[in-house]
């Protein structure tokens, strides 16, 4: 099943969610409206609403929470990008200008935190205490993994424990809580619970992944940003991480002094030796053992289109081009 054909399983639904970001973006203040509208309707995937709205249909819930819960994934999903844009003082994600470009980081910064203060208003309004506890931990977690990304740029020393750390908790965390919380108001019992947040957890860790892997793909305009911008930023992804334990002396010193300085200057120098020491490949397989995983942990539902659809969204998580 494509991406396409996913999404059109629950289009209904989606419908829904979209309805929904319209009517909680409103405010009196115009710029919030503006410039929260332009990153929300930016071309996102929604990919990690449409996880808690395929989980919640393969599961057999009936009512309306659903929708809601994707909404507030969203919008806890975009005002983290607000967020990490400042932070990366990125210019460019999804093939257009980033908010903070056009608008300056104050406002950027501000409107992630309305959008964080707005999914909390519809938390309460959900009036599930464990819905708050999956979303108040998720949010703390997502911040942790943020600091810890810090605390790893421009550090050549940075381990693969340590990174995979970082992708757990900043992007892998949201996916584990929109799956997790498909089951919760669906009302299943606690081993279906543990199964749905096992599979969020690891198709984030495999999405995360092939985005560091697309980041030293040449001639991919679908990707929708610069190629090179985690080198520029210092950010020791497994691609780089892979090279740097395989690469030769004079490689290794290369791609050190890469990011210690970020300097996108060496990017094609530097592609060429993650390529050369199999590192991309490296990535890969690491993500397809991470979708393997989180397929694994959905066999046991039971047989549905949406069943099927989370399944295809673990092959979609490794095979896609940006």
């Amino acid at each position: 099943m494509e991406f396409e054909a996913i999404k059109a399983l629950v289009e209904d639904d989606l419908t829904a969610v979209n309805r929904e970001i319209s009517l909680r973006l409103r405010s009196d203040v115009f710029l919030i409206n503006q410039l929260a509208g332009y990153i929300i309707n930016s071309g996102g995937k929604r990919l990690r609403p449409i996880i808690v709205l395929l989980g919640a249909r393969a599961l057999g819930y009936r009512g309306q929470a659903h929708v809601q819960l994707a909404t507030i994934i969203e919008f806890i999903h975009t005002a983290t990008l607000l967020h990490d844009d400042v932070v990366d003082a990125s210019e460019m994600r999804r093939g257009q200008s980033t908010a903070n470009t056009i608008w300056g980081n104050e406002a950027s910064v501000l409107v992630g935190d309305f959008l964080y203060s707005r999914a909390f208003e519809m938390m309460v309004e959900v009036n599930q205490m464990r819905v708050m506890e999956i979303l108040a931990r998720t949010t703390n977690t997502i911040a942790r993994g943020e600091v810890l990304q810090l605390l790893n740029c421009h550090d050549p020393d940075t381990t693969e424990e340590r990174y995979v750390d970082v992708i757990r908790s900043k992007t892998a965390k949201l996916f584990e809580a929109s799956a997790q919380l498909a089951a919760v108001i669906s009302g299943v019992e606690s081993s279906v619970e543990a199964a749905m947040s096992r599979y969020g957890l690891h198709l984030g860790i495999a999405f995360q992944l092939v985005d560091d892997a697309l980041d030293y793909g040449r001639n991919n305009p679908a990707l929708g940003k610069n190629i090179g911008d985690d080198l520029a930023e210092g950010k020791p992804t497994l691609p780089l991480i892979h090279a740097l334990r395989n690469a030769n002396a004079e490689q290794r010193k290369l791609l050190r002094g890469a990011i210690e300085q970020g300097d996108h200057a060496l990017i094609e120098t530097v592609a060429d030796t993650i390529e050369s020491t199999g590192s991309i490949a490296y990535t890969a397989r690491r993500a397809e053992a991470e979708a393997a995983r989180a397929k694994e942990a959905v066999v046991a539902l039971p047989d549905s289109p949406y069943k099927q659809a989370l399944v295809d969204l673990t092959y979609f998580s490794v095979h896609r081009n940006h």
